[in-house]
């Protein structure tokens, strides 16, 4: 197979050059090192080699950077495919399932994970991934001394970003909302999020081949962010800003700099407030508001383990993965929440972590992140798919583009890249 255009020539090298580093340490030594690509780095990296440290083989872990795709399709044209692989998006594992690069998976009997979840990493009825790892994206963050009373549902969150804005254009004040705009996943969570309050029955058909993007459930959850997103004096710098701003910065100024007063973010927000709190006040969450007090979205992401065909100890290894006390030391070192329902609430060391996992273990209605279902480049990545479109979106909406013409460019564009992938219409 040919690279993909997104498989850059530094990307091949580093990959080629990982795999001949791989097989001389596992030459070395007597047993082969069981080897592990992940998309970690820093904190959560050090975290999983923790984790493994525990398994009864030797595990080598290597860290592939944000794009994991490219460096295990490099790897695979070299020859020098990974054992093991944690993958960020269920259509990575069914893509790699149908070309034939996986071996079928089977998890250990502590193993379970909420109703809709595991099916999304099979093909052809069988089972080529397991997921390792959660994340809650559905909450918003803030310094209880900044929001002492918390929007309970979205009219609130408007009224309350309408109030904190003129606020801020009067006095200088704290902007309402803090946004990383920069990284187009922030802005799909935010429109998923809608989207499954909006329009629950329709949230997971977006994820089909048959797909409808000019629908009334697509317009009406922009049409919802627009009137948030409009709201003069809503982001700090307006719009053109936010568009520069990366997440790691949109936490600084909530709970650093505090220039401003919430963030829409996933629960491993919390490993970058770590280094950046300021004092003892350390921030909490709220539910994401939806349209009736305390009946919001629950929208999750995860990392998943696949073990490539031929793998050495791979099946064996991402078995392990998903035994109850597999990943203790993460759980006891915080900025962790695990897929598994089979891990006791006990397991966490923090009253967040606490709250969350029993929100993933509560019978409900929880949906997996839209975004990471997409195919292809739809999917998103920095420039390109529906990142690249919610961009546009923010920069008309917070510009002063008529929501109904932001809507109509968004829908059209959505449309067409979703053609361009194989689907949607």
């Amino acid at each position: 197979m040919r690279p993909t255009a997104r498989t850059s020539r530094r990307t091949l090298l580093r990959a080629a050059a990982a795999g001949v580093t791989a097989m001389a340490a596992g030459c070395s030594g007597g047993a082969r090192s069981v080897q592990v690509a992940v998309v970690w780095s820093t904190s959560e990296l050090d975290r999983f080699r923790q984790v493994v440290a525990d398994y009864p083989g030797s595990v080598q872990v290597v860290s592939a950077g944000n794009d994991i795709d490219a460096f295990l399709r490099a790897r695979h044209l070299a020859g020098t495919s990974p054992d093991v692989a944690i993958l960020p998006r269920p259509g990575l594992v069914t893509e790699y399932a149908q070309r034939g690069w996986l071996s079928p998976v089977r998890p250990s009997s502590e193993y379970a994970v909420p109703n809709g979840l595991g099916d999304l990493l099979t093909a052809d009825g069988r089972r080529y991934g397991v997921w390792v790892k959660a994340a809650h994206k559905s909450l918003v963050w803030h310094l209880p001394s900044m929001l002492p009373e918390q929007p309970t549902d979205w009219d609130a969150l408007v009224e309350r970003t309408r109030q904190l804005g003129a606020l801020a254009r009067r006095d200088g004040g704290p902007a309402p909302l803090a946004i990383g705009a920069a990284d187009g996943w922030v802005l799909t969570d935010w429109f998923e999020n809608v989207l499954a309050d909006v329009a629950p029955e329709s949230y997971n058909a977006l994820a089909r081949a048959d797909a409808d993007w000019r629908g009334s459930p697509v317009r009406d959850a922009l049409d919802r962010l627009a009137g948030l997103w409009s709201i003069d004096g809503a982001f700090l710098g307006g719009g053109r800003r936010a568009l520069l701003t990366q997440y790691e910065e949109s936490v600084i100024q909530v709970v650093h700099t505090r220039r401003a007063v919430m963030l829409s973010g996933a629960d491993f927000t919390a490993d970058v407030v770590g280094p950046f709190q300021r004092g003892p006040e350390a921030p909490t969450t709220f539910p994401f508001p939806g349209a009736q007090p305390g009946g919001g979205p629950l929208i999750v992401g995860g990392d998943a383990a696949v073990a490539f065909a031929d793998a050495q100890g791979g099946v064996e290894l991402v078995q392990w993965l998903t035994k109850a006390d597999s990943f203790r030391p993460w759980l006891r070192a915080g900025g962790y929440l695990s897929p598994n329902t089979n891990v006791p609430i006990t397991s966490y060391t923090d009253e967040v972590g606490r709250k969350l996992a029993r929100e993933m273990q509560a019978p409900g209605t929880l949906r997996f992140d839209l975004s990471d279902q997409l195919p292809g480049a739809f999917t998103g990545s920095d420039g390109v798919g529906i990142w690249r479109i919610m961009q546009g979106f923010f920069a008309d909406v917070t510009d002063g583009v008529k929501a109904d013409e932001a809507i109509r460019r968004a829908t059209g564009q959505l449309a067409l890249a979703a053609r361009s992938a194989g689907g949607g219409r």
